[in-house]
């Protein structure tokens, strides 16, 4: 297993291909998830906790990224209605009931990235990628440790880094947090505003307090991940953007 396209590693010599095909079919998988995400989420910018939610109950969080995310009301007279009354609510932003392109292809990428995590999960077990590059020894975790890591990151020049493993500290525990932690919560957070599963395994949105409250939580680990993005192209940026990017698509940083 010498070759950097085979299922194995050589160590600082660049990425295997299975590596750098997860990882750019995940990126684009990312890419389509974040835009497609954000218009469905213009079209109702209000998050809530529970079970319920709509633009009559108090929200958790307003976000304004459209007009929609204010709670308008307007009264209707007895006449206009038989029932009666009272406060309807009114959406204002021209894509309301209109993002059906955006929630199709939404649901495209997110299985499109679900296999390929699922694909590159089992090649990292069995290559014993995931055991040792990426999850971080216990006896490392000290704060001592860390501390001297994150230092190094923040005050020390970064010398340039060939591609691929092995990784230091800082790298593993973020690593492992997003491949194993956040990413898998997106999936299941996902799934839990799906009413097609919500009516089959209720119990998916019940973890979570509901199914608004999966959605809260969809939105925040989507924050947390956006913000990984940004540090991790700015970590690539400081150690050498050639080399990486070279490790990444041709598999070889020399």
């Amino acid at each position: 297993m010498s070759t950097s396209g085979s299922i194995g590693f050589n160590p600082g010599l660049g990425h295997p291909l299975w590596v750098r095909f997860a990882h750019w079919i995940g990126a684009a998988g990312v890419l389509m998830l974040a835009v497609t995400g954000f218009v469905i989420l213009m079209a109702h910018p209000r998050l809530y906790w529970g079970e319920v939610g709509n633009g009559l109950t108090p929200p958790l969080i307003e976000l304004p990224i459209s007009r929609n995310y204010r709670h308008v009301t307007f009264e209707v007279t007895a006449s206009a209605f038989p029932d009666g009354g009272g406060p309807v609510n009114a959406r204002t932003y021209h894509i309301f009931n209109q993002n059906r392109w955006a929630r199709s292809l939404h649901f495209l990428a997110a299985w499109v990235f679900l296999l390929t995590g699922v694909l590159y999960l089992v090649a990292a077990l069995i290559s014993g990628h995931l055991r040792q590059h990426l999850v971080p020894g216990v006896r490392d975790l000290t704060p001592r440790l860390l501390w001297q890591d994150l230092r190094a990151h923040l005050v020390r020049p970064l010398p340039h880094q060939p591609g691929g493993p092995p990784y230091n500290l800082l790298q593993k525990c973020t690593y492992f947090l997003v491949i194993c932690g956040a990413l898998p919560l997106m999936v299941v957070t996902g799934l839990g505003m799906s009413p097609a599963i919500n009516a089959t395994y209720p119990f998916v949105a019940a973890v979570f307090g509901g199914s608004q409250s999966a959605r809260t939580l969809h939105f925040v680990v989507f924050c947390a991940l956006v913000f990984f993005l940004v540090i991790h192209l700015v970590m690539v940026v400081r150690s050498g953007f050639r080399r990486q990017m070279r490790a990444m698509t041709l598999g070889s940083s020399a």
